[in-house]
């Protein structure tokens, strides 16, 4: 059943593009680097409301130099569901996403997501910044639009990397990467290089790889971008395989017919610049 979505004065400054960078592989390693913001502590009464959502966001706003991208920014997400941000290009959809995993710091508001609290501008030693930002990142994954596999490592490193980064044993890390891969239908592309896989393969792996510390929260970025149909499908039954789970995930997309198949809700900037939730059976009319 698809549930009411509540967003509060949420405004999204248009024409945005996306800032392009130049070395996008180190993401894949933003688990352990730092983020710029102060972790704060919820009062008692608002901690249990905050338990029991898996996202929920107080006025952020961010600019980049004398362009402002996200203005007064509010909502909430129920721990479970998948939230779609769908709209054109240029809309602020995937730097909103990437705010939720602090690859971009918010220049104001709060941020709650996966029990964890955050309150911006931020004046903490880079030393806290840097470990709470690895803390939330083993909370809270992410699925990058071009994968970013590291393509000097076979399958299996990829998956693999992270976590023993982040202290797990090599033996654990070993068996979860290839009962993952065996869960996304790869079992025998262990020792393949990225290189040699079809781009509906490499996204299975950037998903398996997004998984490997059992995120409570998993961020998708345009994850069915430039795959054909039939590939696209196996994207869906991934994500709502995810969702049966009890995983909270969010996805960026352009693709209606995509978040059709797979939103609890779906969230779009109109052309008056205002976020809007719309029910999935409806969005598609609207947007014809």
């Amino acid at each position: 059943m698809i549930k009411h979505f509540l967003i509060n004065s949420s405004e999204i400054c248009d024409n945005y593009r996306v800032r392009s960078y130049k070395n996008e592989f180190l993401f894949t390693f933003l688990l352990i680097l730092s983020s710029s913001y102060q972790t704060i502590q919820p009062k008692s009464q608002q901690a249990k409301k905050i338990q029991a959502m898996g996202i929920a966001v107080q006025s952020l706003s961010k600019s980049f130099g004398d362009h402002q991208v996200l203005r007064d920014i509010s909502f909430s997400i129920n721990k479970g569901e998948t939230t779609v941000l769908l709209g054109s290009s240029g809309a602020g959809k995937s730097t909103l996403l990437r705010m939720l995993n602090l690859l971009e710091s918010p220049d104001q508001g709060t941020l709650n997501i996966a029990d964890m609290a955050f309150s911006f501008p931020q004046e903490t030693p880079s030393t806290k910044r840097s470990a709470n930002a690895c803390q939330l990142r083993r909370k809270v994954g992410m699925v990058f639009q071009q994968y970013h596999l590291w393509p000097h490592m076979t399958v299996l490193a990829n998956l693999m990397e992270a976590p023993i980064q982040q202290g797990m044993s090599k033996t654990e890390a070993r068996e979860k990467a290839i009962g993952l891969l065996a869960r996304m239908g790869l079992p025998d592309k262990a020792n393949a290089w990225p290189s040699s896989l079809s781009g509906g393969q490499q996204q299975r792996v950037a998903i398996a790889r997004a998984l490997m510390l059992s995120p409570e929260v998993l961020l998708f970025d345009e994850p069915t971008a430039a795959l054909d149909p039939a590939i696209t499908n196996q994207v869906v039954e991934i994500i709502n395989e995810l969702q049966a789970s009890g995983i909270t995930m969010v996805v960026v997309t352009h693709e209606v017919e995509f978040a059709r198949k797979i939103a609890s809700r779906v969230v779009y900037p109109s052309f008056s610049t205002r976020i809007r939730n719309k029910f999935p059976d409806t969005v598609a009319q609207e947007l014809k």
